[in-house]
């Protein structure tokens, strides 16, 4: 096995194997080949190496997102950096533990006009949990360091230098470490190398401080104060956000839905599941939107008492609902940080949802409220419309969405792209079975294709993913690798464009709209699964794309690729007209 001669690197990859980190994710380069070199000889890891660097970061999220523990992704200087940071600002707001590792220069080369040389330290200050900014080694290269920077030496010995940087460089890396495994957060460790970079040695030469880490004391508050006002509030609703499968224990599920002062609304990247859960919020509120009576009607919904838990909400109607028709009071349960979405949170309450639940309904008084039943019948005759209005509209995004998720099997991992496609499927019912994700940090597009690619890695669940078309096109490097599973599926809804602008506020038809909002194309999928080695398959009518659906999640030899070819014109007419038909 062979190990760097850099003392840093041999640092790093120790750390990294102390704390049990073993996936690397690696762009290629050479300012990081001692860490390349060491991390790829070492059978403790397992490497994967992903050429382009926006690509490689959100890769390591999916399989950060899946596998919950620290993934590295690992590149070289300069501007390889910078194209990590939309999957690091993921990583941030969705408590994801991304560990950015980041090759440098020597500090002396800054600003003299060498190439792939920028400003590396602290670059991601804004959105992320800690930057580690080590030190640079005296030991290696030391003629070097002699020439550029001698202060650093020449009033000690180089030994004794070199020890106060493993020291330094030994906190840091601790440090970042405890606060990525401790709090779920992206990190960045940068570190300069000196050449020559490609020597290796039979054997480490240091070995580091490597500190246990530390699990901080769980103090439980006082909730009975919580308890009094649950007990007495007659209209309580629970809104929950992104959640892992299993977050909530079924019993719990059963306590709240069977509450009659209690309404639940979920959404698909929630993964709780119950027949009398609101899995489509905007389909009980836009048709509120639409009435005259639309205050008095607002004012039933609205509720005493807010409880949430999970991550970031999709739907923008609950979230102008909620901000317009505040609770009483409002508490997060959960998690390491709580938005104040709501502009009226009143307290972040942290303890786990099952801890939390247990408390309230622990000697709990039954309420008489007609909360539940009165919105449960809106919602019953929401749902009848909706299945009669499918059997009226001609082949469209709408049915397009209907029909994939009304098929795909048990226990699929569906993973689903930003934009027009997680708000379809918001509106929909669906199996149960499945767990979903969906990259809500930052809600870009940017990285879906890559984040499902390396969520697929990390889950032994056959993969779905479905995305719009320039959601797919933007990150079409993320098929330039070799771990794509033969069980992965990728759905492409196209309809030329980016649809979800016909539905937003300030429309019009015109060139400039079609040219810098809507971006008009006449692209397809085809050539690209030639060139990356995917079965692809195409559909543009409601028979088709059943046919298509029928053998799609077959066992085939190649991941499979089906694109979807729906009508520009008419998609938003028969999205908006919809929710007039169940209003």
């Amino acid at each position: 096995m062979k190990y760097s001669a850099i003392p840093t690197a041999q640092s790093i990859i120790q750390h990294c194997q102390a704390k049990n980190i073993s996936n690397i994710v690696i762009s290629p380069g050479s300012r990081n080949a001692p860490l390349t070199i060491a991390f790829a000889e070492n059978p403790f890891f397992n490497c994967y190496s992903i050429v382009d660097e926006r690509c490689a970061a959100f890769f390591a999220l999916g399989l950060a997102q899946q596998l919950q523990v620290p993934i590295v992704v690992l590149c070289t200087s300069g501007s390889a950096l910078l194209n990590y940071y939309p999957a690091v600002a993921e990583a941030y707001f969705s408590n994801i533990p991304l560990v950015v590792i980041s090759a440098d220069r020597p500090i002396y080369k800054l600003g003299i006009g060498d190439g792939q040389t920028i400003n590396q330290q602290n670059v991601f200050k804004n959105h992320i949990g800690y930057s580690a900014n080590l030190k640079q080694d005296v030991s290696h290269a030391t003629e070097k360091v002699l020439h550029y920077k001698p202060e650093w030496i020449i009033d000690e010995h180089v030994r004794e230098v070199q020890q106060k940087v493993q020291s330094y460089n030994d906190d840091e890396l601790n440090h970042a470490f405890e606060i990525a495994i401790n709090l779920n957060q992206p990190v960045h460790i940068n570190a300069p190398f000196e050449e020559p970079l490609y020597n290796t040695l039979t054997e480490n030469i240091i070995t580091p401080r490597i500190d246990a880490i530390k699990v901080g004391e769980v103090t439980q508050p006082n909730i009975e104060y919580h308890k009094n006002i649950w007990n007495i509030a007659v209209r309580k609703m629970i809104l929950v956000g992104v959640s892992t499968p299993c977050t909530v224990k079924d019993y719990i599920l059963e306590h709240l839905a069977n509450d009659p002062s209690v309404l639940v609304l979920t959404e698909t990247t929630s993964n709780i599941h119950h027949p009398n859960f609101f899995n489509s919020i905007d389909s009980l509120i836009a048709p509120i939107e639409m009435h005259d009576n639309k205050i008095e009607q607002f004012n039933q919904l609205q509720p005493d008492v807010l409880v949430t838990f999970g991550g970031l909400i999709v739907s923008k109607k609950v979230k102008a609902f909620l901000r317009t028709y505040k609770p009483e009071h409002h508490w997060h349960i959960g998690g390491q940080q709580a938005n104040d979405t709501f502009f009226c949170l009143e307290e972040h309450i942290k303890v786990s949802v099952n801890t939390f639940f247990d408390k309230m309904y622990a000697d709990s008084i039954v309420l008489k409220s007609d909360y539940f039943e009165k919105w449960n019948q809106v919602k019953q005759k929401f749902e009848q419309k909706r299945d009669l209005y499918l059997k009226e509209i001609p082949f469209s995004d709408f049915l397009a969405f209907s029909e994939i998720l009304k098929s795909v099997p048990n226990e699929y991992m569906l993973q689903l792209a930003n934009s027009s496609t997680i708000r379809y499927t918001q509106l929909f019912n669906f199996n149960t079975t499945l767990k979903v994700f969906c990259n809500r940090g930052t809600s870009g597009i940017d990285g879906s294709t890559s984040t499902a690619i390396g969520a697929s890695i990390g889950n032994n669940s056959p993969t779905l993913f479905i995305t719009g078309d320039l959601s797919f096109f933007y990150d079409s490097n993320a098929l330039w690798n070799n771990y794509i599973k033969s069980n992965f599926r990728i759905i492409v809804i196209n309809n030329n464009g980016g649809g979800i602008f016909r539905i937003l506020p300030g429309k019009e038809n015109s060139d400039v709209f079609e040219t810098y909002f809507e971006t008009r194309h006449t692209l397809t999928a085809e050539h690209l699964c030639s060139m990356y080695g995917l079965d692809y398959r195409k559909a543009k009518s409601t028979q088709e794309l059943q046919d298509e659906l029928s053998y799609f999640f077959k066992e085939s030899a190649r991941p499979q690729l089906l694109e979807i070819t729906t009508p520009a014109l008419k998609n938003d007419k028969i999205l908006i007209d919809y929710f007039r038909f169940i209003s």
